[in-house]
């Protein structure tokens, strides 16, 4: 039977929304900042040439810095003060992450708290900025260095001064972006550094459907494979939806108690989800990864022609294109190390069965104590694998067919796993928020009967 909360769940109807002032407030604050966001994307750099810059992303379509600007909703083709979007926070907390995992001492620091949670949250910061200092560096460099040997450059006034003014400026952008979605989040709705970025998706979308129609009319695109497009968006989307809402329901026991029925037990589930980390994986993943990238893409510019370093560089960029096997590589294993790195700080088994322990929980069969970690251990760790290969296949399939077939159509796997996810789970915060509303109402209710009795 389901329980009187799931009940409650079920019936909740969003013509209700009305009466619940505080979830309008947080919807309206959490648009009002992504429109925020949206209006940076479009205050370019200072010492720019717009039509140098169009000639710099023609060159740059298609490889790798696709996904990076799909990110940031067109920033980085802007050249705009956001068009590092969050990345290098995203990174930055990655290596936190990893190092408190690896530290005794940054581990010590975790177990504090929220005093403990305050102080990794600034060492993350410390790193946002000095990340966005190294990939804004080179990214002026080859700005100044793009379309000099044309006769057009891509900076007005090169020099000191235009590499100082531009690394201000992106890490302005990036620290603003980061403390946007810390707002989001805590007054909002939903986890706002994953809405910043949907929201940077969702923005180029429309122009993605105008390129894949408009090379359906042109011709280069014939309408077997355009049909075929839409048919696997969908199909991936149903998918998506219902691999995001599997799950595994360990049953989970209690003592008798005495009712009025007489000795019963209480009987609850545990759900693991077969996709515990979510949409933090492929974003973390691409994130790890497209950080070196956007520096050597960046700094190809500015040492073609030079031997050594340039050569490397130059190589690495050719390997590291977007749809190439060693990029294919790298981004399925970051995948899925990131699903079982992120599993594992997420859902603790020692902490969950000593939790049951105390309350007097057990699972039928299974001894409490070492035996209910050791099997939530157990089913985690096959739950993962298959969370992680579903990541894996969602993110990488449409990636290879896109670049095998010569499809014109850059809203990838990740993209569509990013927004549905995303979505998914605002959508699931409405509702508790109109469920936590509707528990108030009968509570008052409750309250005036009560009244009235006496």
């Amino acid at each position: 039977m389901a329980s009187v909360a799931e009940q409650m769940a079920s019936s909740i109807s969003f013509a209700k929304f009305s009466q619940a002032t505080d979830l309008k407030k947080r919807l309206w604050f959490t648009i009002v900042a992504l429109l925020v966001f949206r209006l940076l994307s479009f205050v370019p750099l200072p010492g720019i040439d717009p039509t140098a810059l169009g000639l710099l992303s023609q060159q740059t379509q298609g490889g790798v810095l696709d996904l990076f600007n799909s990110f940031t909703g067109g920033s980085l083709e802007r050249m705009s003060l956001t068009a590092l979007g969050v990345t290098p926070y995203i990174t930055a907390s990655i290596v936190v992450q990893l190092a408190t995992s690896l530290s005794p001492t940054l581990a010590a620091i975790k177990k504090d708290g929220e005093s403990g949670r305050k102080r990794l949250n600034q060492y993350t910061r410390y790193g946002t900025v000095g990340l966005t200092i190294v990939q804004g560096y080179f990214i002026a460099l080859g700005l100044e260095s793009f379309g000099a040997s044309q006769g057009v450059a891509a900076v007005v006034e090169p020099g000191i001064m235009f590499r100082v003014g531009a690394v201000i400026s992106l890490v302005g952008g990036t620290m603003f972006l980061m403390w946007l979605g810390e707002q989001i989040t805590s007054r909002g709705i939903g986890n706002g550094v994953s809405l910043i970025i949907m929201a940077g998706i969702v923005a180029s979308m429309p122009t993605t459907l105008y390129n894949l129609f408009e090379g359906s009319r042109t011709g280069s695109l014939d309408l077997v494979r355009l049909l075929g497009i839409i048919a696997a968006v969908v199909f991936l989307v149903l998918f998506i939806c219902f691999m995001e809402r599997a799950q595994r329901r360990i049953l989970i026991q209690y003592p008798k108690r005495q009712t009025q029925r007489g000795m019963q037990a209480d009987r609850s589930h545990l759900p693991l989800k077969i996709n515990t980390a979510g949409v933090i994986p492929p974003i973390f993943a691409s994130s790890l990864l497209l950080m070196p990238l956007t520096i050597t893409q960046f700094a190809g510019n500015y040492v073609q022609g030079q031997s050594g370093w340039g050569d490397f560089i130059i190589t690495m960029n050719q390997y590291l294109q977007h749809g190439s096997p060693l990029y294919m590589s790298l981004y399925g294993a970051g995948i899925i190390f990131f699903s079982f790195f992120y599993t594992a700080v997420v859902f603790n088994p020692e902490e969950t069965a000593d939790n049951l322990k105390r309350h007097g929980g057990f699972i039928p069969g299974i001894r409490p104590g070492k035996n209910t970690e050791l099997y939530f251990d157990y089913v985690l760790t096959r739950l993962t694998v298959i969370g992680a290969g579903y990541l894996t296949i969602i993110c990488l399939l449409p990636e290879y067919l896109v670049s095998a077939l010569s499809i014109p159509f850059y809203l990838g796997g990740t993209s569509l796993l990013i927004v549905v996810n995303v979505t998914m789970d605002t959508v699931t915060q409405i509702q508790s928020h109109l469920l936590a509303h509707q528990y108030g109402d009968l509570i008052k209710k409750a309250k005036l009967k009560g009244g009235r009795l006496r």
